[in-house]
């Protein structure tokens, strides 16, 4: 027992020690822990709206709780547009994760093997550009390029070839417009990870590698992406996470009634449904489903990785 006491205060003076001397830097974590806490813990309390019929005037406290308590789930399940929502959202995301994970990486080894430095550097700050431009830039660029009336790419080809893209009312063209301007906005600075990892790994591979007669792409392949298999693996967990959101901010920006067959995603119904209709019950049970769905996914995926030994967590 005296012992035990002895062991308890001793751990009572370290701890005091340790918290002196760290003291300025937990003093430096409080704002990014009250933010944490303000804006995206405190959030989660609203979820109680999905199993309410909620009433702005009420608020959470007087608002009835809906009977049964998943009727609005159960309301989404059963409408119309459920099935082409989940579809147009697990499609587009899952095709933008492949396109910008793919990129990524080839633009990575691609930057790996330029031997200029000052090259690499300019190549470097060009490809990481787009990644600080808005959606609503972007958007006006390809609208500056593409338009029917007036778009510069158009205007030359219908003067020379007679024909003119209709990227932004076609299912398919928009279709595409999404995923390859997310990988021009997004490859380069998706490369900056795995440079950082292929910097990581030991360069004497490289030359046991060499002198076993790997030729250079032997090298790229079995060298390299074996040393970076597992940032890749965390990185796919962790765009997984995501996965269920398929990028609100480029769709909003982008779609329009024309494609909606194709482009309309969860985010973008949720966003009118909850905002302009004021149904939000609705819409909060719905983003409750996708994030229990993104959830699941994350887990899952993580579990499976762990079998090969290269889980998150």
């Amino acid at each position: 027992m005296n012992r035990a006491l002895v062991n308890i205060g001793v751990g009572k003076r370290r701890g005091i020690r340790h918290l002196k001397k760290f003291l300025p830097l937990y003093v430096m974590m409080i704002p990014c822990v009250v933010y944490l806490v303000v804006f995206k813990y405190l959030p989660i309390l609203g979820n109680v709206i999905a199993f309410q019929n909620y009433n702005i005037v009420k608020g959470i406290w007087g608002s009835s709780w809906a009977k049964p308590f998943y009727r609005h789930f159960y309301m989404f399940f059963q409408s119309s547009y459920f099935t082409q929502l989940m579809r147009n959202t697990l499609v587009l995301s899952a095709t933008k994760l492949f396109f910008n994970t793919v990129s990524s990486i080839v633009l990575a080894l691609l930057l790996n093997e330029v031997r200029n430095k000052a090259f690499k550097r300019v190549v470097q700050t060009v490809v990481y550009m787009p990644h600080f431009l808005s959606w609503v830039i972007i958007y006006g660029i390809l609208l500056s390029l593409f338009s029917q009336s007036n778009g510069l790419i158009n205007l030359l080809l219908d003067k020379h070839f007679g024909v003119k893209l209709a990227i932004f009312n076609s299912n398919v063209p928009f279709f595409w417009t999404l995923v390859l301007s997310s990988v021009w906005k997004g490859a380069g600075w998706g490369a900056i990870v795995y440079l950082a990892a292929i910097t990581g790994i030991d360069p004497t591979l490289y030359e046991a590698a060499r002198i076993d007669g790997a030729n250079r792409w032997q090298c790229i392949w079995h060298v390299t992406l074996s040393g970076i298999r597992s940032t890749i693996v965390i990185m796919m967990i962790l765009n997984l996470g995501s996965i269920m959101n398929a990028g609100f901010d480029q769709v909003f920006v982008m779609y329009n009634i024309q494609v909606y067959e194709i482009s309309d995603i969860i985010d973008t119904w949720v966003y009118r449904t909850g905002l302009t209709q004021l149904n939000y019950s609705l819409s909060t049970a719905v983003s409750l489903f996708k994030t229990v769905i993104s959830f699941v996914l994350v887990m899952t995926v993580n579990w499976i990785a762990k079998r090969f030994e290269e889980g998150l967590w």
